[in-house]
């Protein structure tokens, strides 16, 4: 049964379209990123997901329970980190925790799940002492507890530095291998590229995109950048390479380096006709496309 399942969901204001018809199904277990400039709908595509605005057209589910019409059932077996989240000033860390566990009836240790997070030291202080990064750590405290099934993160990064972040990654890939669904809204590219299994493009409130990584490179070419340093960069070589099947550019640099992009399968043959044509090769790297290169794409119209 997949953990979120929507069919042909769309919200309307007035006569602005936040998301029209989204079909999109996240399975269990998997980590899935949800992409999209400011103001394509992914917020609020997670609102729906937590009842908080309804669909003008569509449904959705939570392992399958409809989130509007079993919107308990649905929101039982969730954990969210939302985001811009406000704690409770006067609150301190310890007592968020406690009200978090039981408000999920939960058989937890407050300070243990502190500690998990990294702010163990800060949990009897109040709220209003803590740092963006803190109240992050702090708000995703909450959302872990209960071992919940289904992870709902908006922009869960934001505001941690860098070892705050790699914290953030390491505790969701254990939530991972205990078998939970990750669902990781973002704009910090890297950070959902190392974490996701799969990922959705949201544009102008459609989802224009759905595939893993490795997917993306193939669909739009391009998979690899080769970087070839050349004893000799005779006037031909670039012609040689660019015959290459499976080569899409090739281009000399001014410092006497090839840059080359391919597909990921025509790497060695790009090599092997360089060597044909006696070409001795000094130095080569290989650089993957990037998430953000491809989200660029896609949103920037270069793709349709």
């Amino acid at each position: 049964m997949p953990a979120i399942d929507a069919t042909d969901i769309s919200k309307r204001y007035g006569t602005v379209t936040a998301l029209d018809r989204v079909d999109l199904t996240v399975e269990a277990g998997e980590a899935f990123g949800f992409l999209g400039p400011n103001g394509a709908g992914k917020s609020t595509f997670i609102n729906i997901l937590l009842d908080f605005v309804t669909p003008s057209a569509g449904s959705v589910s939570i392992f399958g329970h409809d989130c509007q019409n079993d919107g308990v059932a649905a929101r039982d077996r969730i954990g969210v980190l939302p985001e811009g989240y406000a704690p409770y000033e006067r609150l301190t860390g310890r007592q968020h925790v406690e009200h978090a566990i039981r408000a999920k009836d939960a058989d937890a240790d407050p300070i243990a799940v502190l500690d998990r997070v990294g702010i163990r030291d800060a949990a009897d202080r109040t709220a209003s002492d803590y740092s963006t990064g803190m109240t992050q750590r702090l708000v995703l405290a909450m959302a872990l507890v209960g071992q919940p099934d289904l992870l709902i993160l908006d922009e869960p990064t934001a505001g941690l530095d860098p070892n705050g972040a790699a914290r953030m990654r390491e505790i969701l890939q254990t939530e991972l291998d205990r078998g939970a669904t990750v669902f990781f809204s973002s704009h910090i590219l890297e950070q959902v590229e190392a974490v996701c299994d799969r990922v959705g493009i949201l544009q102008n409130g459609e989802l224009v995109a759905v595939d893993t990584i490795d997917g993306f490179r193939d669909t739009l070419g391009g998979g690899t950048k080769l970087r070839i340093t050349p004893e000799t960069l005779h006037e031909d070589t670039v012609a040689t390479v660019r015959r290459v099947a499976g080569v899409e550019t090739a281009v000399a640099t001014s410092e006497d380096r090839l840059e080359v992009t391919c597909t990921n399968d025509a790497k060695m043959d790009v090599l092997v006709a360089l060597q044909d044509a006696g070409v001795d090769v000094v130095d080569f790297r290989t650089e993957e496309s990037s998430l953000e290169d491809m989200f660029v794409e896609y949103t920037s119209g270069g793709h349709a």
